[in-house]
């Protein structure tokens, strides 16, 4: 079992090295302009985004140092060596003062840009947490307990965003707005189902059809109870985002250069160049992560009832209710149904991590990324007397894999495209 744990192990790094900003970026950045390099970065892939670009232009395309500015807002932990992008560490997913700084050094930074510049927005996952600006009479604390009543709901990622863009001065396309007239180029690392614009980072570079309305209905279907100032924000016509056909997008341009799909595709390759059959459940999976491994366990049992040789592969990004106290992120609690669904099996295997590195967790650059169980998992939860459901129902998966050994910990990638989910049947 140690080579199918290593095996594992391989799958989810091909697919975090598929969209590596290293591998990815340096392609897609557009020509020198004849003013400035004005990047704004934001997100787990922030500051290695924002190296990369000055190798592009100053090493590279040999433009002097002085046309490059701009300032990168990512995770704390996720910081790599700049020369002339402030590199900015900030709150993640509860966003903190670190991210209102980089928000409002960004719209500085925008406001700024001339016709003759390239305002150069790189964006990946985090990027709506790591970018603060509250609307207009909401604090930064009110937004913030938003924020995390949001987390708890269980709501997806896009109704979560609906709702912070509806709250911000730099979502839902504002910051477009302040780079107008420059000439702005959006190059994005997909997080979100499906690889819409207007959900990645909450989209601050492009049109927004969701509405005020909308964030509205949101807070009511999970029975949130805003701050008073949070509630009058989303009745005030003023925090409506920018539309389509508005002159902010006159000289936009977007374009996505890693995707979920495109890592998922290379976990794939690995699997299949193993001699395994694939099940590919896609790249934009959502839903519970209970339900959803009680789905995947069942496909498992029957593999291995037909005797087949088979990987069930999938991506996207699953949620937690959270009922319990416990430690955590949806990583590991599917990781976790597993191991209470699949008790007494022989001859499977499984993995799930976030290929960001971080599953949940407070926000530390050590939290782990997910985790994996085999044989010597299931051992291991027989000699420790361990219960899987008690620790379900805690929300406390990340004890329970610390005391069976079966935590991932990767550290900050400097990427994300969501999860990677393995399970191995032999």
């Amino acid at each position: 079992m140690t080579d199918q744990r290593a095996f594992l192990r391989s799958i989810f790094d091909s697919a975090v090295a598929a969209a590596h900003p290293d591998r990815i970026l340096a392609s897609y950045l557009p020509p020198a302009p004849k003013g400035r390099v004005i990047c704004l970065a934001a997100g787990k892939s922030a500051a290695a985004m924002a190296a990369t670009v000055e190798q592009h232009y100053i090493d590279t395309l040999g433009l002097d140092p002085s046309r490059i500015t701009g300032v990168a807002t990512t995770r704390h932990g996720h910081r790599v060596p700049t020369r002339r992008i402030e590199v900015i560490e900030a709150g993640h997913p509860v966003p903190d003062e670190a991210g209102l700084k980089g928000a409002a050094r960004s719209l500085d930074l925008a406001a700024q840009a001339g016709a003759d510049d390239l305002v150069l927005a790189l964006i990946s996952g985090g990027g709506s947490a790591n970018w603060i600006a509250p609307a207009e009479g909401v604090s930064f604390a009110q937004k913030q307990q938003m924020n995390k009543a949001l987390l708890r709901s269980g709501a997806p990622i896009g109704e979560i965003n609906t709702v912070r863009k509806h709250l911000s001065r730099i979502k839902g396309g504002r910051l477009a707005r302040a780079a107008y007239p420059a000439q702005l180029v959006t190059l994005a690392i997909s997080d979100v189902p499906h690889d819409d614009p207007a959900v990645i980072a909450s989209g601050p570079t492009v049109p927004d059809t969701t509405t005020l309305a909308d964030a509205r209905a949101i807070v009511a279907k999970y029975a949130l109870t805003p701050d008073d100032a949070v509630h009058r924000a989303l009745n005030d016509p003023a925090n409506e985002s920018v539309k389509p056909g508005d002159k902010a997008f006159v000289n936009a341009q977007f374009q996505i250069i890693g995707k979920p799909r495109d890592s998922l595709d290379a976990a794939i390759r690995v699997a299949r160049d193993a001699g395994y059959e694939v099940i590919d459940l896609g790249a934009d999976l959502e839903g519970e992560a209970r339900a959803v491994a009680a789905d995947h366990a069942k496909l498992a049992r029957d593999a291995k009832a037909q005797g087949k040789r088979l990987a069930i592969m999938s991506g996207g990004e699953l949620t937690v209710i959270v009922r319990g106290n416990g430690r955590g992120g949806p990583n590991q609690e599917y990781v976790l149904a597993l191991a209470d669904l699949l008790a007494g099996t022989t001859g499977i295997c499984a993995l799930a991590a976030d290929t960001d590195g971080a599953d949940g967790g407070a926000g530390s650059p050590t939290d782990p990324a997910g985790a994996m169980l085999d044989q010597r998992t299931f051992a291991k939860i027989r000699d420790l007397k361990l219960d899987p459901k008690a620790a379900l129902d805690n929300n406390d998966a990340t004890t329970f894999f610390e005391a069976t050994g079966d935590l991932i910990v990767t550290g900050p990638t400097l990427t994300n495209v969501n999860d990677i989910r393995v399970i191995l049947v032999d």
